[in-house]
């Protein structure tokens, strides 16, 4: 098995849309036996529950490309710690641990727009000193606001995408199906966060799920289950 914030959306910097740039962290699949699931489960290359957090063992943490197939809303719907009911999918970044982490989520639904307005929305969770949800719940969050963005794709049932995702210096950089979709700079408290690639997702199906990341260096680190991470 192979395994890829909250942006604002108003603003004259939105109204350019990003360049050409390709992607200039090489990356490579990540096998089944090097994914840490943290919380919920992968099975058989799909996630069927509402709440799936994951990282790649070993792996560096600048860049990550998720490839998936969407296969709709979980059967059953899990709240996130700030009460909101979010159906998403997305990257996790320098992944230290739940308490620090930079998260590229592809957003499903917002502020109750029927149909949905998809979006791409990039966040920097930093708390110095903490490392368990128990310690730092839902608090901690930033928001990264895009310098250029475009639209991107609604997701149907059945269609597969990919996602990917680079750090160079302060700025990242994202984009879905091989195009630049999301171009912003980074807060100066993720400069000295450290950590693998991962994954999360809330309240959404994935089937044929691969994972990319640069690969690390030296013995993989213990794959532990944290049930409370967020």
């Amino acid at each position: 098995m192979l395994f890829m914030i909250v942006t604002g959306c108003t603003g004259a910097r939105l109204e350019a849309a990003p360049g050409e740039r390709s992607p200039s962290i090489e990356i490579k699949p990540i096998a089944h036996d090097a994914i840490c699931v943290t919380k919920g489960e992968i099975a058989n290359q799909t996630i069927r529950e509402p709440t799936v957090r994951a990282f790649a063992r070993g792996a560096g943490g600048d860049a990550a490309q998720l490839k998936f197939t969407y296969g709709g809303e979980s059967e059953t719907t899990r709240d996130l710690a700030s009460g909101e009911a979010r159906h998403q999918l997305g990257l996790k970044l320098r992944a230290e641990d739940s308490c620090n982490v930079v998260y590229v989520m592809w957003r499903l639904d917002l502020n109750g727009l029927t149909p949905p307005k998809p979006k791409l929305a990039v966040s920097v969770k930093r708390n110095r000193g903490k490392r368990t949800h128990e310690e730092c719940g839902a608090e901690g969050y930033t928001k990264v606001k895009p310098a250029k963005s475009s639209p991107i794709p609604v997701l149907e049932i059945g269609a597969t995408h990919t996602l990917r995702a680079e750090i160079v210096g302060d700025e990242l950089f994202a984009w879905i199906d091989g195009k630049l979709s999301w171009q912003g700079h980074l807060p100066e408290d993720a400069r000295d966060m450290t950590g693998p690639a991962g994954l999360r997702s809330d309240n959404v199906r994935l089937e044929v799920l691969e994972l990319a990341a640069p690969l690390g260096e030296g013995v993989l680190p213990a794959c532990k289950r944290h049930e409370h991470d967020d």
